[in-house]
């Protein structure tokens, strides 16, 4: 079959060395040869019709102007894989999450576009995952995108401080000083959507509020997009507490990995206890990540995945 390239791009697509027609070929297993900008792909019929939409889908990204590298197409090949019938326009072209003027963030697998969904149709969703998967980032760009459009007024972003009921009081300075390290992560990604004078700005007005779970207690909270990160150190009561802090016109995203629970052992995770107890309620979404979803550096991948397997493997040991 004889597959049309669009002159500008051709070589972004092709690859240096036409690496990436290679790995299209692997993805398919097809055989692929350049005449011109044309492609002239052989094998079985089901593969080459794959192999066409795709080549299709990514002329026309082409054609409006993306430039791909090769990061690109290995997500590529694990979309398709994920899904056969996927459009990539949804992950390339369409509906980036528009965080700010310094940031536009999209979704990169599959999982991530389903997050992004569920953020969009639910006012509760629960985000649950190993690291590396965009778990909190997304939902970062998210809230932002969300101020930015005046969706809501304020941003709330809440993290436990696991040993604050006893060790905490032995760390220097104030009680702001004392959870900081705790919260760091939260700025990190906040700093990497906003310019940092517009975050100081926005935290010193109150807009965008980062604090430990505690300082929860007894508020409601109306017109405001909130994050609680890493709730898997939560307890129930905390998880509930935080639950029912929700107003009108608010959403809340709660992200976490229930393999890296650091709790005293003996108490219940609140959010593996959320996701059991909430699981038949109307309007609460669970999307769950995994290896794959991972977008940090390539061997991170692989080494969730190792650890996945050896968890398994201790379990059918008992």
């Amino acid at each position: 079959m004889k597959i049309p390239i669009p002159d500008e791009g051709a070589e972004a697509l092709f690859g240096s060395r036409d690496e990436n027609l290679k790995q299209i070929e692997h993805l398919f297993d097809v055989r692929i040869r350049t005449d011109g900008h044309d492609l002239l792909v052989s094998g079985d019929a089901p593969s080459v019709a794959r192999t066409e939409r795709v080549i299709d889908q990514l002329s026309g990204l082409l054609r409006e102007g993306y430039h791909f590298s090769r990061d690109d197409l290995r997500r590529v090949s694990q979309l398709v894989e994920d899904d056969a019938a996927v459009d990539l326009r949804d992950y390339f072209a369409q509906g980036p999450v528009r965080a700010s003027g310094k940031r536009h963030v999209t979704p990169k697998t599959v999982n991530q576009r389903r997050y992004r969904d569920a953020i969009e149709r639910y006012d509760v969703v629960f985000g649950v995952g190993p690291a590396g998967t965009g778990k909190t980032y997304l939902a970062m760009a998210q809230a932002v995108a969300f101020l930015t459009a005046k969706r809501v007024s304020r941003i709330i972003l809440a993290r436990p401080a696991v040993e604050a009921g006893e060790k905490l009081g032995f760390l220097p300075g104030d009680l702001q000083e004392k959870v900081n390290p705790y919260l760091r992560p939260l700025y990190d990604a906040l700093y990497d959507m906003l310019d940092g004078d517009k975050v100081g700005r926005l935290i010193d007005r109150g807009v965008i509020e980062i604090a430990p779970i505690a300082f929860m207690r007894g508020r409601t909270l109306n017109d405001a997009f909130v994050i609680l990160d890493e709730a898997q150190n939560t307890t129930r009561e905390q998880m509930k507490m935080f639950l029912t802090r929700l107003g009108f016109g608010s959403k809340a995203v709660v992200t976490g990995d229930i393999t890296q629970i650091d709790l005293p052992a003996g108490r219940t995770s609140g959010l593996v206890d959320a996701i059991s107890v909430l699981r038949s309620v109307s309007g609460v979404a669970l999307v769950r990540f995994n290896d794959r979803d991972v977008v940090r550096h390539p061997l991170v991948q692989r080494i969730v995945k190792a650890y996945e397997a050896d968890a398994d493997r201790a379990s059918d040991d008992n």
